[in-house]
């Protein structure tokens, strides 16, 4: 070493100085790469692709009110992927959907409570898909989102021309007014008790207005016998509120049966949306599914 150089030590000092921005520019490069989560950034510039499972049906607003739907999530999410799947009557199929798909996938059913769908067809249907890491959200129900979205559904039908009232014009007086939540149905008990929690949140979002589920299939009530329960309680303005994702042939089949207003089903409203994107996000927190999927952590 040069003895003039290295008699205050500068060049040691240089050489070290040099070899930590050296050690720091490829350790800022490592972290870049890793992300937040330490997690590559390779791997997370692309967030997991969204799933929506719908029912499928054989009415052909359904399939058109869905893609509305998924066309609102994506304007809410931008550059997230988002893709569906059918369970049964349209295409694409929720099997093919997921053998086109490759990486990480969030499965978020377009379904309002848990049933034989959400317990049995979905995990099989990623069970059949072992080449992705998958995990599967909770159905939408409930959720006061839905009884936002429900209000308003209700507000658009004409609940406001029909009933007004000074301190909020779109709802009926809570002493006459009565609103029936017509839902697919289930034998499950825990779709029972979904839908009847829905119901409690769409009538306090009503301001007390008493809200009783009524069925299409199941084990009941039907839609006519909770209309008569709430005229036996007095209630001579009763509504049917659609407790579906899209039009389909128990939507219709209920509003068939209202005595008066009967909304429209949920479809593309922006509280379902961000309700989409709320269960997305709840799924994410979770752990991938192990294979075969047996159960869904709702």
């Amino acid at each position: 070493m040069d003895g003039k150089a290295g008699f205050d030590g500068t060049a040691d000092f240089d050489s070290a100085q040099r070899l930590m921005t050296r050690f720091t520019a490829q350790l800022t490069t490592q972290l870049d790469r890793l992300g937040a989560h330490g997690v590559r950034r390779g791997r997370r510039d692309r967030p997991p692709t969204l799933v929506a499972v719908a029912h499928g049906s054989r009415d052909p607003e359904a399939l058109s009110t869905v893609t509305a739907l998924l066309d609102r999530v994506r304007a809410l999410r931008p550059g997230l992927p988002v893709r569906l799947g059918h369970i049964e009557l349209n295409r694409p199929l929720l099997s093919d959907a997921l053998a086109a798909l490759r990486g990480e996938v969030v499965l978020v059913p377009l379904l309002l409570s848990r049933g034989y769908h959400i317990k049995r067809d979905i995990p099989d249907a990623v069970a059949a898909a072992p080449h992705l890491t998958a995990r599967i959200a909770a159905p939408l129900g409930p959720d006061p989102l839905l009884a936002e979205a429900l209000d308003a559904r209700l507000a658009e039908a004409g609940w406001r021309a029909a009933a007004p009232y000074r301190a909020a014009p779109h709802r009926a007086a809570p002493h006459r007014a009565g609103v029936v939540l017509a839902a697919a149905g289930s034998r499950d008990p825990d779709a029972a008790a979904d839908t009847a929690r829905t119901a409690a949140l769409l009538g306090a979002r009503l301001g007390g207005v008493p809200v009783l589920p009524g069925y299409a299939s199941g084990s009941g009530p039907t839609v006519p016998e909770a209309v008569r329960a709430l005229a036996a309680l007095g209630r001579d303005r009763i509504a049917v509120a659609s407790y579906f994702t899209a039009p389909g042939r128990f939507a219709t089949q209920c509003a068939n049966a209202a005595p008066g207003v009967a909304a429209a089903p949920l479809g593309a409203h922006p509280a379902v949306a961000r309700l989409v994107l709320r269960r997305y996000e709840q799924a994410l927190a979770s752990a991938p599914l192990p294979h075969p999927a047996a159960t869904v952590g709702v």
